[in-house]
């Protein structure tokens, strides 16, 4: 869309904590005015819909239109948004029980070109495994995506998080 049309999206969700839950539905009605203003068949629409029934506590809703947004293309679209919708659908996906396929999603975010967006594929792949019960892998992922951060420890850490996964190597 166009930038004016970018920036009021930006404008409405810094308003997001000034609707309470039981007035959520009118912070949806803000986006979904917003989104009437696309062109049909946009990406785009879902994806802010999905973004605002999964910020008011409603991941089931917010599902089919991550799948909706992506199957019409938002990765081509924008492939910072394209990667935003895979980690907030993975993370839908394990609030409503079905955390393998979060999995299964992130697993191949992991050799995606890098962006800023990284740790938040590695914390929420972490989170889906952990529902698993897969702890040990998750627990290696979030230290493997903490390191770099530290002012001091980083090939320790580094090294533990590798240990987690292949006590061998």
């Amino acid at each position: 869309m166009n930038e004016d049309w970018e920036k009021r999206v930006v404008s409405a969700w810094a308003t997001l904590d000034d609707y309470p839950q039981e007035r959520a539905a009118e912070f949806r009605a803000v986006i979904d005015a917003l989104v009437a203003e696309l062109p049909d068949g946009s990406p785009l629409g879902p994806f802010e819909q999905a973004c605002a029934w999964d910020s008011t506590g409603h991941s089931d809703k917010a599902v089919p239109l991550y799948r909706e947004a992506l199957a019409r293309g938002l990765g081509e679209e924008s492939g910072y948004k394209g990667r935003r919708a895979k980690i907030q659908l993975s993370s839908s996906l394990r609030n409503t029980g079905r955390a393998e396929e979060g999995v299964k999603l992130l697993t191949s975010e992991l050799d995606a070109p890098s962006d800023e967006l990284d740790d938040a594929v590695r914390a929420t792949l972490a989170l889906c495994l952990s529902s698993l019960g897969r702890d040990r892998e998750g627990l290696s992922l979030v230290l493997g995506a903490l390191a770099p951060h530290l002012p001091r420890y980083q090939r320790s850490m580094a090294n533990y998080a590798r240990a987690l996964v292949d006590p061998e190597g």
